[in-house]
Order: C-alpha cells, then sequence, then structure tokens
C-alpha cells in the first residue's frame, strides 16, 4: 500500500498545506487494548510547506479507524469516563533536527466491559515555534494509542462468573431473592459453613472492599491478597464497628474490610471460613477500587507501524519580510510660534537707582505643529523639534537709562566706561587734599575777621 500525497493552496500568505494519507497497523500485549489482534487506522497528516520566520509550525493530523478493520477494545471494566489517548511523532531534519509530538484524547462516554469498542480522539495536533530560517523535512513515523481507566468503583456482585467458589457445588450455598429489607446487592448471596471453603476474585484496580451482611449468625471471614495475608487479616462478621455483637441479621450491603493502595494492575482477593466457630462465611459482592492515575497503563498501550510507503514533506522557512515606507511623513507647524509675554532675562545684576524696566512675563512658545501623513494605513507619528524665536512685544531702547552699566548688565547699547589710568588717580587725589587745606586756611581768616569786627 502507497501512502498518497496531496497539496492544497491554502490561498494565504502561509502558501500551501501538504496532505498526506499514512495507515498504520496497530498491535499490543495480551493486556492491551488491542489483544484480539491488529487494528488498523487511516489517518491524514496536514503539514505547512511554506513558512515565514515568526509563523507557527502547525500541525494537523486527523485520526480514524480503517473501514471494514477490526477496532480497539476496552481491557477490563470500568466506570464511565475513560480515557482514549493518541500521540505522534514526527522526524524533523535538515535544518532542524529533533520530534514533533501531537497528542489529543477522547473520554469514553459510558461504562465498559471487556472488548467495548473505543472511540478515538478525531484529531490531534502540535506546533512549533519558527525563530529562524531553514529548510525542514518532516517525516511521519509511529503512533501510541493508550488507554487511562476513570478514577471511581464497580460493584461485582457473588454470583458474577469472575468470582470462583471453591469446593462447589455442596459447599457453598447460593442464596437468591432475598428480602429487599436486607439491602443484599442484587438481592442475593452466597455463604458457607465449611472449614477451609474459599472464594476468589480477580481484578483490575487499586485497591479492594468486602461487602456482605453484619449478621449475628455470621463469624470470621480471613483474606489474602495476591496469594500473601492481608493487613488487617480477617473480620467478624457478628460485630459491630465498635466490637459490640450485632443483633440483626439483615444488615446486608455492608462494608466488612477494605484494602487500598495497590499499584495499578491485576491482582486476586481470597476470602476462608477459617472453620473454628461454625458459623456463616457470606459474600455479598465486592467493590473494585480504581484512584486516580498518573498518566495511562503501560500494559494497555498499542503500538501502531506504518504500513504505506514512507512520505515526507519539505518546509521551507524563509527570513520576515521586512516592511518598506512607500510615502514620505512630512511634519509642517500649522501656527507661528508667538511668546505671550516678553522675556526677563536671567543671572543678571539689576542696578538700585533709575535703572531700566524690568520686562515681566514668560518666554512660552504657544505653537502646536501637527503632523500629517499620506501614507496608506498606519504609520507612526515623527517627533517634531520646534525652535522659536521670541520677539519682545516692547520696543528695545537705543540708549542707555543709566550712565554706568555694571559688568554682565543687559545689553542697552552703550558699553560700560573706560578705567581711568592709576596716575590719573593719584594727581587728582592730590589736588583734592590741596584744595581742602586752602579752604580751611581761608574759612579760619574769615572767622577771625568776624570775631575782631564784633569786638
Amino acid at each position: 500500500m502507497s501512502g498518497a500525497f496531496v497539496v492544497l493552496s491554502s490561498g494565504t500568505a502561509a502558501a500551501n498545506n501538504a496532505e498526506l494519507v499514512v495507515d498504520y497497523r496497530c498491535t499490543s500485549g495480551a493486556e492491551g487494548i488491542a489483544r484480539n489482534g491488529s487494528v488498523d487506522l487511516r489517518t491524514t497528516v496536514s503539514i505547512p510547506t511554506t513558512l515565514s520566520v515568526g509563523q507557527p509550525l502547525s500541525i494537523g493530523w486527523t485520526i480514524g479507524y480503517k473501514p471494514g478493520t477490526s477496532r480497539f477494545g476496552s481491557p477490563d471494566y470500568f466506570a464511565a469516563q475513560g480515557k482514549v489517548s493518541v500521540i505522534g511523532n514526527l522526524q524533523l531534519s535538515g535544518g532542524w533536527v529533533g520530534v514533533l509530538q501531537p497528542t489529543g484524547s477522547l473520554t469514553q462516554a459510558g461504562p465498559l466491559q471487556p472488548g467495548t469498542v473505543l472511540e478515538l480522539p478525531p484529531s490531534i495536533s502540535d506546533s512549533a515555534h519558527t525563530d529562524r530560517a531553514a529548510k525542514v523535512k518532516i517525516t511521519p513515523q509511529r503512533l501510541y494509542v493508550d488507554f487511562t481507566p476513570p478514577e471511581g468503583e464497580v460493584m461485582v456482585n457473588d454470583d458474577d462468573s469472575r468470582v470462583k467458589y471453591f469446593p462447589f457445588p455442596g459447599n457453598w450455598y447460593d442464596l437468591n431473592d432475598q428480602p429487599p429489607n436486607a439491602n443484599d446487592h442484587h438481592h442475593d448471596l452466597h455463604r458457607t459453613n465449611t472449614p477451609g471453603a474459599s472464594a476468589s476474585f480477580d481484578f483490575t484496580g487499586t485497591g479492594i472492599e468486602y461487602v456482605a451482611r453484619r449478621d449475628k449468625d455470621a463469624g470470621r471471614v480471613f483474606f489474602k491478597i495476591d496469594g500473601q495475608v492481608a493487613t488487617p487479616s480477617y473480620i467478624d462478621a457478628s460485630k459491630e464497628p465498635n466490637g459490640d455483637p450485632t443483633n440483626s441479621s439483615t444488615e446486608g450491603g455492608q462494608t466488612l474490610w477494605s484494602f487500598r493502595g495497590l499499584d495499578y494492575g491485576k491482582h486476586t482477593i481470597e476470602i476462608f471460613d477459617d472453620g473454628t466457630d461454625d458459623k456463616w462465611t457470606q459474600l455479598d459482592a465486592f467493590r473494585v477500587i480504581t484512584e486516580e492515575l498518573p498518566s495511562p497503563p503501560p500494559q494497555y498501550r498499542a503500538t501502531c507501524v506504518l504500513i504505506s510507503a514512507p512520505v515526507s514533506v519539505d518546509v521551507t522557512i524563509s527570513d520576515a519580510p521586512t516592511a518598506t515606507p512607500t510615502n514620505t511623513t512630512t511634519a509642517s507647524p500649522t501656527g507661528t510660534s508667538s511668546p505671550t509675554g516678553t522675556s526677563s532675562p536671567t543671572g543678571t545684576s539689576s542696578p538700585t537707582g533709575s535703572g531700566s524696566p524690568s520686562p515681566s512675563g514668560s518666554n512660552k512658545s504657544s505653537s502646536s505643529p501637527s503632523a500629517s501623513s499620506s501614507a496608506a494605513g498606519t504609520t507612526p507619528k515623527p517627533t517634531i523639534t520646534v525652535t522659536a524665536v521670541v520677539t519682545p512685544t516692547r520696543a528695545t531702547p537705543t540708549t542707555p537709562q543709566v550712565t554706568v552699566i555694571p559688568q554682565g548688565g543687559a545689553d542697552t547699547g552703550v558699553g560700560p566706561e573706560q578705567e581711568r589710568p592709576g596716575l590719573a588717580l593719584v594727581g587728582a587725589g592730590s589736588a583734592m587734599a590741596l584744595g581742602s587745606v586752602l579752604g580751611g586756611v581761608a574759612l579760619k581768616r574769615r572767622r577771625s575777621a568776624h570775631t575782631g569786627g564784633r569786638g
């Protein structure tokens, strides 16, 4: 048989998808879901053939039974909510090396019995992130089909064919059509008072419970699990849980003994009449316990190998295209920057005499430019820098308002006076001192003359 290779156009930038029809044959061990013979599957793998870096490499894989062939079956009795899981394997070679493992699962709606057909998940999937350009070859390989039992419990009645009584007949009595008020499971039970008589039951789970009547005429019942004495090793069915003797003979459907914590798998429970008290050993039912399992039990797995011709798909992963703008974005101010007041120079020394007026206000610009773009689509707005030239609203004086301007003062158009030479300053000082002496002599003569005149 050969696999069909079909290329379908996706009609998008991702270009094409390749669809491979691949047939498989699945087998399992004696306890597995293909215990009655091989099971054939027909699958279709969908793989994109061209991608850009950053796009996911997404794999879709439909799963189904091949028409006219056998099906997977439940390996045992189970409550509803059992789960079938499928794991695929795709080998990556070339630019990438590794394995993709598409997975999928389907919960079974109802309770299961051995051989009940298991429904498959319709599809499985997986994806990989593409972080670099490469050419990759993808090749479908094996499939694995698993079954996970549900968490829960299953009642097994005393007359179930899986319960074996020894010796039988003659030593175990099968009591049917028991009164409803006895509360026996399915209104029946088995019992014996023959020393050494036993009953055994093979079950699959993580625990088991013994269900029988609490009865004043019953005696001690002994237990073994997988051939070993259990813990506790016996129960006295004629006593209440607190150890007091019971007065009833119709308390049926009672869980008298329990054993949990077994590894999931097949186990055997045995019950015995110890033969020391000539009282009844009774069996109403067993309750099989399955706790939540962290993973599917390996004994149920089916392994599927290709029976069609091997096929592969080449996938081209290209660098992502670089966006090139087709238009130029031009930003132009929509108005003219003008100050709302006059500018006050900072860091200047102001004279204390009659000086020039100090302008008040600020030189803030009220210009609010906006950018316009003729490019189609969304284009990032450019960052615009506007230089505002501040023009004072009052005319600047052309002549100085003070005769002496300290250095570093406002620019009034007139520079500071030139410094006098040191010799000139000395001469001026001597003249001032001589003037003071002469003035003092003249003043003294006037006073003397005035005094003489008065005398």
